[in-house]
């Protein structure tokens, strides 16, 4: 029986182990003056302002390796950090990575993370210059620092927002939150009985939304071709109902948001009925987007209208009339956050 090669970490140490997952590092950016090998990295943004974001990753948490294969955990590691970089209207250049890891990880399981790593890392542009291991007594632990940058007047908060200013969001919403369904579904399944194959026959691009999400770099590209500066953003992790109450309490301002201009996938519409469950309710409290949500200000609208990747979904208004969405039957409710919360 031919079993694959096994290498435990612990041959190498930690030296050695950092050797190896960063051996095939190219520098893609100028401001990465030195990366890997030090004990510190060196960026010079060049007159340019430099934004920093962090996430840590746990097992069991935010992630199940049931279903997630590690080439895709070791990607959209990185792409969570990214979209938050964009979310400022800036562009990222560098990121740190430190693992927690235990012995159930051989050195070609790390292998295998890192691979998606960097395949984020050459897809958006973006520099490894740091990190750290440790071991881990239980579970994988994954830390991800990103670096990036803007020009000084460019850079976009979430407390911006003015009373009047358009409401839009990128892409579509709640794919991935059906795509989460599908496979705890197989994975019940597959406990309880391990001989049947799983079905997720038709089901790619809600199931690819979460296991494999990509940043918003071309709308932030967009924004710079077209001379767009968002009046205040922010990236769509944790539901749309949750970011748009950020939005709203950040910029002491209230909201009308329409249902039916909430953009939805058909793919996700279809599939979401499979679980007997509204549409609208995984796009507004569904998790794991990765689009941007952001304001504008009205005279912004012809910049935008043949832009297919951006949808108008409702307008701010003052903090007194409150957030608020009016259902496809015309009814208004207030809206309420209902996201993913990983803190309970």
């Amino acid at each position: 029986m031919n079993r694959e090669k096994r290498t435990e970490i612990a041959e190498l140490g930690e030296f050695a182990l950092i050797k190896h997952l960063t051996k095939n590092i190219e520098i893609q950016n100028a401001s990465s003056l030195l990366g890997v090998g030090d004990d510190a990295a060196v960026i010079d943004h060049f007159g340019k302002q430099t934004v920093v974001t962090t996430d840590l990753l746990i097992e069991g948490v935010h992630f199940d390796l049931v279903y997630t294969p590690l080439k895709h955990l070791g990607y959209k590691s990185v792409i969570v950090n990214l979209s938050d970089v964009y979310a400022m209207n800036a562009i990222p250049t560098q990121i740190t990575i430190s693992l927690g890891i235990s012995n159930r990880f051989s050195l070609e399981a790390l292998d295998e993370f890192y691979e998606g790593v960097y395949a984020a890392c050459k897809k958006y542009g973006v520099d490894l210059v740091g990190g750290d291991t440790t071991s881990s007594q239980k579970g994988f632990i994954i830390s991800i620092t990103a670096v990036g940058e803007v020009a000084p007047d460019k850079f976009v908060k979430r407390s911006t927002a003015q009373k009047g200013d358009l409401l839009c969001v990128s892409g579509d919403l709640g794919a991935a939150y059906v795509g989460l369904l599908f496979l705890e579904r197989e994975k019940k399944i597959f406990m309880e009985s391990p001989q049947v194959q799983p079905d997720l026959e038709g089901e790619s691009y809600v199931i690819g939304r979460l296991l494999k999400p990509e940043a918003r770099a071309d709308i932030i590209q967009f924004f710079e071709k077209e001379n767009i500066v968002p009046s205040a953003m922010i990236d769509v992790s944790d539901g749309l109902s949750s970011e748009i109450l950020h939005l709203c309490e950040d910029s002491q301002l209230g909201c009308m948001l329409y249902e039916e201009k909430i953009p939805i996938s058909e793919e996700m519409k279809q599939a979401a009925y499979k679980f007997e469950i509204d549409p609208t309710a995984c796009a507004l409290s569904g998790g794991e987007d990765y689009e941007l949500l952001f304001t504008l200000p009205q005279a912004e609208y012809d910049k935008i209208t043949f832009n297919e990747q951006i949808s108008v979904i409702g307008y701010m208004t003052s903090v007194e009339e409150g957030a608020h969405i009016q259902t496809k039957g015309g009814n208004t409710h207030k809206i309420t956050a209902q996201g993913w919360n990983h803190l309970q």
